[in-house]
């Protein structure tokens, strides 16, 4: 694996005010850390200030415990919602899957190719379907077999083995049932999905044969995060192509397919390279 340089990185949303970049800024000068990168944002409707900074941990006088303890007061001062990553740390990803390959095999190469910044410790599914591509990546595959008289018993065993694994990042890679509240409440802005996304919108089966029935010219897909809203979570990234009356419905389908792996596959790195803040039920993405 190609060795990642061990930065520190703040993630930081809090209200709007004067010298917050001055103040932080001077906070990491002070304890000698060299800023490598800086991204922020100002949402002027809600008074908004979000950022992301870096800085080299190379003379950085503060340890993991130290610099939490020595920026927390700062943090309440200026109301910061706060969280402190390091680089060369690698999460745990787990990724559920159904019966569809392509989000899986995409996923797997890019994280074989190292474009994906983690660990895979498991696969879950409630169907068997999936399992040789689990044991040509050599990852471990687990089935629970999910159904309306199982669900809860079924969350509770998954839940369990998400835990055993300390995984930090749960990634839906085409799952196809709807978790339960208790489910998404374990893991907030740490479940990740992804679903086609129509102009105009289709609801039910076979989507695809709606819009072809339709006359679309533009399909794509959505990645956000999991809330309890159906598909109403946080954006990270959006992915659109372009299709036309040449198309017929299997080329929409494949079409469909290629942007939900692009949509989903940026937003696992985004997260994983943490890149995105959450607010107001949704996100900035400083790429």
């Amino acid at each position: 694996m190609t060795a990642i340089q061990n930065n520190a990185i703040f993630l930081i949303v809090c209200p709007d005010q004067p010298g917050l970049v001055a103040t932080i800024s001077e906070f990491i000068h002070k304890h000698r850390g060299n800023i490598v990168d800086l991204d922020q944002h100002t949402d002027y409707q809600t008074q908004t200030f979000l950022m992301r900074i870096e800085w080299e941990l190379n003379g950085f006088a503060l340890d993991r415990q130290e610099l939490i303890s020595a920026f927390t007061p700062l943090a309440k001062k200026f109301q910061m919602k706060f969280s402190l990553h390091y680089s060369a740390e690698r999460m745990n990803l787990a990724l559920m899957v159904s019966k569809y390959r392509h989000c899986l095999y995409d996923l797997l190469v890019r994280w074989t190719l190292e474009e994906i910044h983690a660990d895979i410790p498991l696969i879950l599914s409630n169907h068997a379907d999936l399992k040789e591509v689990a044991d040509h990546f050599k990852i471990p595959f687990q089935v629970i077999k999910v159904n309306q008289e199982n669900k809860q018993e079924a969350e509770k065993a998954q839940l369990e083995i998400l835990k055993k694994h300390k995984i930090d990042l749960v990634v839906l890679a085409r799952y196809m049932q709807i978790l339960s509240p208790n489910f998404i409440a374990q893991y907030p802005d740490a479940i990740i999905n992804i679903h086609h996304s129509f102009l105009p919108a289709f609801i039910g089966g076979k989507p695809y044969h709606q819009a072809y029935s339709r006359g679309v010219k533009i399909i794509g897909a959505t990645s956000h995060y999991v809330t309890e809203d159906l598909d109403q979570g946080p954006i990270i990234e959006q992915s659109v192509a372009r299709v036309s009356h040449l198309d017929h419905i299997d080329d929409l389908i494949r079409k469909g397919r290629d942007q939900e792996k692009t949509a989903l596959a940026f937003a696992v790195q985004m997260h994983t390279q943490h890149r995105v803040l959450t607010y107001n039920n949704k996100t900035v993405v400083f790429e």
